[in-house]
């Protein structure tokens, strides 16, 4: 049986039209079974927060259940290598946090390139992180602890979430500018490290605001300065180190990613609900709370931070010839 020219074109364009359909169909399902969010570092630290924050948000919007999975150890890297050799459906995703744009320059043999194998699909916060002291350590300013370190060198005993972490970064950076040496005491994540800090085990830590702010509020722990160019609102008695140290300023950023390879139709989804999550009022208000601000914007603004923080830090690192352990 011979086809019609017309018949035979119509059969032409509605097989050719099957794969976007199915992409589409595919996309409007999703998702339709809990989605994984691999965090590299240990419950408690602020990577861990900020996933679950945005996981309950995003449970709430596309009815699914957003699981947090943590997987320590190498800085984060394991986490992050799992999560680039998952199958890029949109079930796994990954909490990318500024320690991804410190890693690409310390690690030297990382089995992945992290610009090119993770796809950004939204930012969530930046916020500042807050320098603190145990109680028991008896200095009141950033002024007394340089003088303090100055006059005994390396008998400060400053914890980090461990090399490349964000509390490691901020101390790094304090050290070189205020001309100080410290010994840094690296954890397995910020949780472990605050836990040890509260203890007395050791005297100081660049803590992220939304993993420490309940042991400040408590006086637990004693707040000295914050590493944002301005005071926080939610701690506006603390002075930045800026005002001790000219041109300090460290500020953390936080998002979600995919493997490469995740479906434009997927990433639109979650960069939608993402930027809708972002913008309700108790989140605003929330993120305050926390010593910093919602960061929305399409996939191509997340990708042009993490370029830019990449190249930024790459040059502190270098500079400081910072190794992992």
């Amino acid at each position: 049986m011979k086809l019609r020219r017309r018949d035979f074109l119509h059969l032409i364009a509605g097989a050719a039209a099957l794969p976007v359909m199915s992409r589409v169909a595919r996309a409007q399902a999703y998702p339709s079974r809990p989605v994984r969010i691999v965090v590299g570092y240990a419950p408690g630290g602020v990577t861990d927060v900020m996933a679950r924050l945005i996981g309950q948000r995003l449970s709430e919007r596309l009815s699914q259940q957003f699981i947090v999975e943590n997987r320590t150890g190498a800085g984060g890297n394991i986490g992050t290598e799992s999560v680039v050799k998952a199958a890029p459906d949109g079930y796994t995703l990954l909490e990318v946090d500024i320690s991804h744009a410190f890693n690409a320059t310390i690690y030297d043999n990382l089995k992945f390139n992290f610009i090119r194998d993770i796809l950004p699909i939204a930012g969530i916060f930046r916020g500042a992180s807050v320098l603190l002291v145990h109680p028991s350590f008896a200095v009141k300013s950033v002024p007394e602890l340089i003088s303090y370190a100055k006059a005994n060198p390396g008998k400060i005993t400053m914890a980090t979430a461990g090399v490349g972490s964000i509390p490691h970064m901020c101390s790094e950076l304090f050290m070189a500018t205020a001309g100080i040496n410290v010994t840094q005491v690296h954890y397995r994540g910020a949780g472990p490290a605050l836990i040890d800090m509260l203890g007395g085990q050791t005297q100081a830590i660049f803590a992220t605001l939304p993993s420490s702010i309940q042991y400040v509020s408590a006086d637990k722990l004693k707040p000295l300065a914050v590493t944002s160019s301005t005071r926080l609102q939610a701690l506006p008695s603390i002075p930045p180190v800026a005002d001790f140290l000219s041109g300090y300023e460290v500020t953390s950023w936080f998002g979600i990613g995919a493997p490469r390879g995740t479906s434009p139709e997927i990433v639109g989804t979650l960069n939608k609900e993402i930027n809708a999550a972002l913008a309700e009022p108790g989140m605003t208000a929330r993120f305050a709370e926390l010593g910093g601000i919602a960061l929305p914007g399409s996939p191509a603004d997340f990708a042009k931070l993490i370029a830019a923080e990449t190249e930024k830090w790459g040059k502190v690192i270098r500079t400081a010839n910072i190794k992992p352990e």
